[in-house]
Formats: C-alpha cells, structure tokens, sequence
C-alpha cells in the first residue's frame, strides 16, 4: 500500500505545485517510486495522455518531476472556467458537460467514487503518492462535502504539510489563522509548517518562527527561499504575464480573456537574448518580432475582444512584416470564419481574421489526441522548418477545412502557411518543445533582424526542465527537513 503526504497552502499560488514537484522529485531521486494526485484542478492548461484523456498541466509537471508518464488517475476532475461564472466539467480525462460554480458544488460530491478509483489505481503503481490541494483548506464557505483539501485528505488518511507565502507579507496571520479556522481533526492532520518565497537573513525571521510553534503548536519544517525556476505554475496567477521587458528577440503572445495552453510558448522563454511577453492591448504591442495567437476557451468571445479593442487590425497589419502564428483556439481565429452550428461556445457565425485560407467549424465532441511526425512544406520566412521533426498533441472542439475555389476539404498538414504571408497555424500543442524547432524559429528571427546566433547555444528543452526539477529537489533538500518530512508519511487508508 502507497504511503502518502499531503502539501495543501494558505491561499492559491503560495507554491504548493512547486513544492508538491520537489517532493517527487526527492523521493524518485532516493530510489522510490513516486507518483503525484490532485482530485480536483482549476486550469485552462491541460495535457493529453497516451490515451487521448485530458488533464490538467500541474500533475504533468509533477510527474515529469517524479520520473513518470502522466496518468489521468494523476488528476480525475479538471474544471476549464469557460466564463466568471461557470465550467467546462472533465472527469477521468472526458467531458462532463458544462456547469455553474452553483451545479458543480451541488454535484461534485457524486464525484466521489470517480476520485477514490483514480485513487486506487494510482496506488497500484506508486510507493509514494505526493497530493496537492487546491486553494485553501480555510474556505469555510466551501467546506461542506470538499473533495479536494481536508475532505481528501481524511477520505485516504494523509498528514498535511502547510505552505504559506511570506512573499506577499502576512505569512504569520495566513499560517495562523489557517490553523485557527480547521476543525480539531483537520488541525491535527497538519504536521509540519512550511514559509516559502522567503527573501533575505533568515536569522531576522528565526524569532517568529518560534512564535509560530508557540501559538500554532505545529513545527515549521522549512524556510524555502524565493528560486528562480524556469517550471510551469498555476495559470491562473502565473508571474509570467507580468513580463514587460524586450529582449534583442522579442516575441509577443496575445494574452485574451479565455487563453489557454500558454505553456506552449515557456520553451522561447529559457533562450538567451528572448523575451516572451503577454499582451492585452495596442499600448503594449510595440514592435515584436514576432506575435503568437495561443489557445482559447472561448475562440469566438476572444476573436471579438480582439476586434473591440484593435489588436485584431494591428496584427494584421504587422502580418506584413513580421511571422505570426496561431496554435489551437489562434489557428482557428486566423481563418475566414467560425461557425457554431451546435452552441459550443456562443453559436452562429463569426468572421475570422482572414489571415490563413481556412474555415472552422465548432463540434459537439473534443478531438483529444497525441500526434508526432515531420513539417510539411512551408512559404514565408519559416519555409526552413520543413521536415523538422515535432511531438505533441491535439485538443480542439473544431474541424478545420481548406478554402479552395469556393469550396473546402480538409486540413492535412499539422503546420499551414499562407502563400504571401508570413502566417502560420497548428492544432498542435508543444510543438516547439521537442527538437530543435524553436531554435531554428529564433535563429530565423535573428538572420531578419541582423543579429548573430551561435550555433549550439539553447540547450535541449527537456534537458533544460531536468536540470530544473534538480535544482528544486536540490533547493528543498537544502532548506526542509527531510527527515521529519520523511518520518510523516502514512500509509493511505481510502474509505
């Protein structure tokens, strides 16, 4: 039977998906098998399995951590917000359906038996699962039937480690006062306090940490400092929207309303000399050497914020002069129109950007699958990509078609161009993740913009993101106590 840790936090972005990281990578580096768990994630960056099951990008992560394939038992609830308001509902990998905050929490305790199987199936394989929570476990308005904090962390048996976020200031009153706000049996279920994102003479702090123990009766386990990491984080509070700099190659990704699947870009951002930055009007465009149009939850409500406040006509006409490419929900908004036949997102039509000679139509069912295989023939400036090798995968509620004397067929080709343009487009996401085709795209960024790029100088991107899951397990180590953190792990008893 797995034994299990459970690293819950004081508020949404204090670090439990990197901590939760770490640890896996510790225990798959001290000879254990190791395996990650959230029952239930809030993300519009989501992964496809070998399977074609969806689930959400923070358990990739963790499992890339642990050494491991991702597994949608790794993450059976994932909810993609589809507005303020309301959620596309995906359970084991496949569509639920569409609900309100109000339908789900009066649902999601059906989700039980679906949460304990994926459970089950995760003990199987792992000696040592490592379960993040989700937000707060002191939201005491969502506490009846919670599935995803204390309410799992009994429902398998699992001591809780408790990780606040001293950088943002109030880490005393979020630790405490998270304590204070548990029931009796929850509080006893948290057995070590952790501070993280600590900047500066820890000896300053020392005084404080005592103070913790005395009124929280709860050891802090760890002073994590503040790291520098180049890992994925939770989208919804990603500092990497706050990148405004310009790097001697400057790429910019449209940043609307519903974006999603960002990650697809993070492998630009360890490249020396580039800048990634995330856009959401004409003031902060600038210049780019190039404009990405990602992924959307709501390709349709994205395609008219872009119309409403201009950036669709500024794209278009740096189109002229500069690449722009469009992944998944951008691929889509590039064409010459969309159409909702069956009320996926905002029903009947709307027109594209006119950019690629496509049209799209919403379907009723999600294409979810892994894809590999070589670029076809390309125009433009890219043209050099051809039959570089690419690996990722599909997910998409859409079918693409070619425009071709008045009529249509189908799209063939994983990557399009448009003949005059320099307009690109794909379903596939991480397709610059793998080989060498993100270099090359910068190395042709730098040849039109005058500037030299050694051959050999970006590193292998998983290569890159080994070194830094290390880095990590090499950073906790140094500041945790492992020891006791190791001499918490309890076997798991599902209910």
């Amino acid at each position: 039977m797995a034994k299990v840790i459970m690293v819950q936090g004081t508020m949404s972005n204090a670090g439990k998906s990197l901590i939760a990281a770490g640890l896996c990578r510790i225990f798959k580096q001290d000879g254990c098998r190791t395996a990650p768990f959230k029952s239930q994630n809030m993300a519009l960056n989501s992964f496809i399995t070998t399977e074609g099951l969806e689930m959400g990008r923070a358990q990739v992560m963790q499992a890339e951590a642990a050494g491991i394939a991702p597994m949608v038992c790794m993450n059976p609830i994932l909810l993609k917000p589809t507005n303020h308001t309301g959620s596309q509902v995906i359970v084991n990998g496949e569509v639920l359906g569409n609900m309100s905050a109000r339908e789900y929490f009066a649902y999601k305790k059906q989700l039980i038996p679906d949460i304990k199987r994926a459970f089950r199936k995760l003990e199987e394989y792992a000696d040592i699962i490592v379960i993040e929570g989700a937000g707060s476990p002191a939201e005491i308005n969502l506490k009846e039937n919670d599935i995803v904090n204390m309410g799992l962390a009994e429902m398998v048996d699992a001591p809780v480690l408790l990780v606040g976020d001293i950088d943002r200031g109030g880490v005393f009153a979020q630790l405490l006062g998270t304590l204070m706000l548990l029931e009796d049996s929850e509080r006893e279920r948290v057995k070590g306090l952790i501070i993280n994102k600590f900047r500066g003479d820890k000896s300053i702090l020392d005084p404080g940490v005592k103070m913790l123990y005395e009124k929280g009766n709860v050891p802090v386990v760890g002073v994590v400092p503040y790291m520098e990491l180049a890992l994925e984080d939770e989208d919804s509070l990603t500092e990497r929207f706050d990148q405004k700099e310009e790097g001697l190659i400057d790429i910019a990704v449209i940043h609307y309303p519903r974006i999603s699947n960002f990650t697809d870009f993070n492998v630009f951002e360890q490249m020396p000399e580039v800048t990634v930055r995330y856009v959401t009007s004409i003031s902060e465009l600038h210049h780019p050497d190039m404009i990405f149009l990602p992924g959307s939850k709501n390709t349709m409500g994205d395609l008219k914020w872009m119309r409403q406040n201009g950036l669709e006509a500024v794209i278009k006409r740096m189109a002229e002069d500069i690449p722009v490419f469009g992944i998944c929900g951008g691929y889509q908004m590039s064409g010459y129109e969309i159409s909702d036949p069956y009320q996926v997102e905002e029903g009947g039509k709307i027109r594209g950007m006119e950019l690629l000679p496509v049209v799209t139509v919403l379907q009723s069912e999600k294409k979810r699958c892994q894809t590999k295989g070589k670029i076809g023939m390309l125009k433009g400036c890219f043209h050099e990509l051809f039959e570089c090798e690419y690996q990722g995968y599909e997910i998409h509620m859409g079918q693409t078609s070619y425009m071709l004397n008045n009529s249509v067929q189908n799209v063939c080709e994983n990557v399009i161009s448009e003949n005059g343009k320099n307009v690109y487009g794909s379903y596939v996401h991480g397709l610059f993740d793998h080989g060498n085709i993100a270099y090359r795209i910068v190395k042709i960024l730098a040849e039109k913009k005058g500037i030299r790029i050694k051959d050999g100088v970006f590193e292998d991107y998983q290569v890159f993101k080994e070194k830094q899951y290390d880095k990590l397990a090499d950073t906790l180590r140094r500041y945790l106590d492992m020891e006791e953190i190791y001499g918490m792990l309890r076997e798991a008893h599902l209910e």
